[in-house]
């Protein structure tokens, strides 16, 4: 092709780009992409960013990356920033890397913060290189490309509009048993459920288990889809917080491992075990104060690791049941008064059944009414006062905008076994007479 010729191919092109962006997109999607980056790369950025902006994210990233490095650096700093992240989420983590290193550092730190979201938020966790369709496409075309493809995707494939925002689903299995010749269109379901890049994992744990999807997109604040959240990610990630608040519960660092080296253990778990034995010297602090009590009854000594081993399991219970139910958001902190209620009516009633129990067995041990009197009154106490501590400590930790599985469970015992020891070495001193 001659010198003029290809400035007039150049100059129609440009036109076409401008004035029908998208029909420039639909066009390009039918070509061969080598026709297409010829064509393209001797074209602006800002030519080709509202087409770019209109091209299915495969393709366009497919396209981005064959083009020549300055056109491609320039034509990702050109299209909107949300746009440029979807491309990214197509490319491997160390080519994201070389290209954003190219561009201006204004555009970069932009595109950082929308690609850095934070930990437990469906943006963490969603796939972004989901591929996207028109409800226009063929059930016999779609296959075949998905065959081509390895058939990575979704167990559901999402339908876009012009402008790629989210109409509807089609389901694998309905768009295998399709006729060659039907439209997705056709076959597409409504979306039911879909989440914010910024919902937590507890948000999405709730979509899924409410509304009972396979695959979750996740959208903008414009509808437009920017990936989607795998029920098998979501089951991963839920298991390995789960793991990590056990570690965390008990002041153990998320980031130990079993493997972990000694001084790494000891760095992570020493804070919390210097703040445990403060705690420690709290509750025996208050044993300290009954101390003569204890030396005219030494059975009481016996005991007192009853109530406080009773009182600390009750507490438990409250504590996990509340942080569970915070977690998936089945209550929220304004409902905290329901909590309180509901776990200090099950500490009263638990302690009456354990308190009968554990008053047979005494007195068949000790022939002693009045030991029989202060164990029993002072379990009762004690498991109140713990399904209390259980519910209202997460509770205060989240309002304190606090992870409430941090380090919990020392809070809890120093509270259970203050109360425990002071309740029945109370009880046990106002009763002396009959002990």
């Amino acid at each position: 092709m001659s010198g003029s010729s290809m400035q007039v191919t150049d100059a129609l092109n440009r036109r076409f780009f401008v004035d029908y962006p998208l029909d420039a997109a639909s066009r390009i999607e039918q070509l061969d992409i080598n026709e297409v980056v010829d064509a393209a790369q001797r074209q602006p950025a800002k030519i080709l960013a509202p087409v770019w902006r209109r091209l299915l994210p495969a393709t366009a990233a497919k396209l981005l990356r064959a083009l020549p490095q300055e056109t491609a650096d320039d034509l990702l700093a050109e299209v909107p920033p949300s746009q440029a992240v979807r491309l990214l989420g197509h490319m491997p983590k160390p080519e994201i890397e070389e290209r954003l290193s190219r561009l201006d550092p204004a555009v970069r730190a932009n595109l950082d913060i929308l690609l850095a979201y934070p930990d437990d938020t469906a943006g963490r966790m969603m796939q972004t290189d989901v591929s996207t369709y028109r409800d226009t496409a063929l059930a016999g075309q779609t296959l075949a490309q998905l065959r081509e493809d390895g058939m990575q995707t979704a167990r559901s494939l999402f339908l876009v509009d012009d402008e790629q925002r989210l109409t509807g689903a089609v389901l694998l299995e309905d768009l295998a048993l399709a006729p060659p010749n039907t439209t997705l269109g056709a076959l597409q379901q409504p979306i039911t459920a879909a989440v914010r890049p910024i919902d937590s994992i507890g948000e999405v744990s709730r979509v899924f288990e409410e509304e009972d999807v396979l695959d979750l997109p996740v959208i903008d604040l414009d509808g437009i889809l920017m990936g989607a959240v795998m029920h098998d990610t979501l089951a991963r990630t839920v298991q390995k917080d789960a793991t990590a608040n056990l570690q965390t519960m008990v002041g153990a660092s998320k980031e130990e491992r079993a493997l972990s080296s000694p001084f790494f253990t000891v760095r992570k778990r020493m804070p919390w075990l210097q703040v445990n034995l403060i705690t420690a010297f709290m509750a025996a602090a208050v044993v300290g104060v009954f101390e003569n009590t204890i030396a005219q009854v030494t059975a009481l000594a016996v005991l007192l690791p009853v109530v406080a081993g009773q009182s600390g399991n009750t507490g438990a219970q409250a504590l996990a049941v509340t942080m569970r139910g915070l977690a998936l958001r089945e209550i929220t902190i304004r409902q905290w008064t329901k909590v309180l209620r509901k776990e200090v009516i099950a500490g009263f009633l638990n302690g009456v059944g354990i308190a009968i129990t554990c008053g047979i067995g005494v007195f068949v041990w000790s022939q002693s009414i009045g030991l029989v009197a202060v164990i029993t009154s002072s379990m009762i106490l004690a498991m109140v006062a713990a399904g209390f501590a259980g519910a209202l400590i997460p509770v205060i930790l989240t309002r304190l905008g606090q992870d409430p599985a941090t380090s919990s469970s020392i809070i809890l015992t120093t509270v259970t076994d203050i109360a425990g020891f002071f309740a029945f070495l109370g009880i046990a001193t106002l009763m002396m007479q009959f002990l």
